[in-house]
């Protein structure tokens, strides 16, 4: 799962029907019930890819509580990306328990939808402290960390590029050309643009407020400019060897052996090894050029959390469960039937974690990533942006003024 697009507190507003979504019920055991035991119902939200493996962690969590309680609990899929605005819909009546995306963890606390966790000192111990960081509000931990993969590094082809070339962006950009290929990127998403901009000395980021944005990615001053990067981003839309698509044009592009390396995230890892084989490479990003200098790619990364309803009817039975769902044992099954990185620090020390280029490529990112902390206001201006410098500037506006048109964009109230 990947989220490309931050919600901000505007999105309590929306209404998302719930009607039609596809129960799973996992019925109690056909034992004869315990004549003092507590029946509790709970409704379970998770991605409609991860069904299977939610019912097998619900299958383990009935049995390993088997005489407490007699259990009914239904799983419904509900999409990470979109959970805040289901669950907004109708709070009181929404899923005990459900996976969301890390960004709209400030928003769901700001609505009352999620309690500070009980066992917080538990679940900080056991996870790395970058996914602890995405599960907390002011140093109050409100959420479970269930993975840590939510980012992106640099794939590449094995037989045109070696450990020394992925080290350059522009390097890598010369050597497809030479072989008539390309490297992806796509800059039509502020989400991937902020690897150009990150570790330059130029900074975005969310307000106080929780809504409204600071930038100054149209600076005039500093060791490099914001129109040093619009510069570079200009030289490398117009490389024979660069080409800006989504997630699909991407995995298109290397099957038909057009694109040779791209930056993207882990789940597209499985397709892209089946196609390149022992040829399948993974590596943090490269240094592009900027203002004479080799500039580091920064990224965003992003967690997959679980949540407690606020408003369950059976809280303590719903925090249990999210622990279950959310401690090592499962977390280690998710990677090995859905290959998603653990948050778990023993999970993700684990052997077989370890031997995963993608999420190896992945935590080696990670030093130069940061939480994605973004209102809603910066997404349409970039890719306004953008998509003036991939189509060659047609306008013929300068360029420090488009910079500030965007800037302008996204720290508007």
């Amino acid at each position: 799962m990947k989220r490309k697009n931050s919600l901000c507190l505007a999105a309590l507003l929306l209404t998302v029907s719930l009607t039609g979504c596809q129960k799973q019920e996992l019925q109690p055991s056909e034992k004869e019930p315990l004549p003092d035991s507590e029946t509790v119902s709970l409704t379970v939200w998770g991605g409609e890819e991860d069904e299977e493996l939610l019912l097998q962690i619900i299958e383990s969590f009935k049995e390993e509580y088997s005489g407490q309680a007699d259990f009914l609990i239904t799983y419904e899929p509900q999409s990470e990306s979109t959970c805040m605005d289901a669950l907004m819909a109708d709070l009181e009546h929404g899923a005990d328990v459900f996976a969301f995306a890390d960004d709209q963890l400030n928003t769901l606390v700001a609505a009352g939808a999620l309690d500070p966790v009980s066992r917080a000192d538990d679940i900080k111990n056991s996870n790395l402290p970058e996914s602890v960081l995405a599960a907390s509000v002011n140093d109050t931990l409100y959420a479970m960390p269930l993975t840590a993969d939510n980012g992106y590094f640099l794939y590449y082809n094995k037989q045109y590029f070696s450990e020394e070339d992925i080290a350059s962006f522009d390097r890598m950009l010369t050597i497809a050309a030479e072989h008539d290929k390309k490297v992806s990127m796509e800059w039509s998403s502020g989400w991937y643009v902020y690897s150009l901009f990150g570790n330059t000395g130029l900074t975005v980021g969310l307000n106080d407020d929780g809504i409204t944005n600071y930038c100054t990615w149209n600076s005039a001053e500093g060791t490099i400019k914001g129109i040093d990067v619009a510069e570079a981003m200009t030289n490398i839309a117009a490389h024979p060897g660069f080409i800006s698509t989504d997630d699909a044009g991407f995995v298109e592009g290397v099957k038909n052996d057009t694109i040779i390396a791209g930056v993207n995230g882990v789940w597209n890892a499985v397709a892209l090894e089946e196609v390149w084989g022992d040829d399948f490479g993974a590596a943090k990003l490269p240094s592009y050029v900027c203002a004479g200098q080799e500039v580091q790619m920064a990224s965003f990364s992003g967690y997959k959390l679980i949540g407690v309803n606020a408003y369950s009817q059976h809280k303590e039975w719903a925090e249990k469960l999210a622990e279950w769902i959310a401690n090592e044992d499962n977390q280690k099954l998710r990677f090995l039937m859905r290959g998603q990185g653990p948050s778990n620090i023993n999970a993700a020390a684990s052997e077989e974690v370890k031997k995963a280029p993608a999420i190896s490529a992945l935590l080696e990112q990670s030093e130069y990533s940061c939480l994605q902390r973004i209102g809603g206001n910066y997404w349409e201006p970039v890719t306004q942006f953008t998509a003036e410098i991939l189509a060659g500037n047609p306008s013929g506006i300068s360029l420090q003024e488009q910079l500030d048109t965007m800037v302008e964009g996204i720290t508007a109230p």
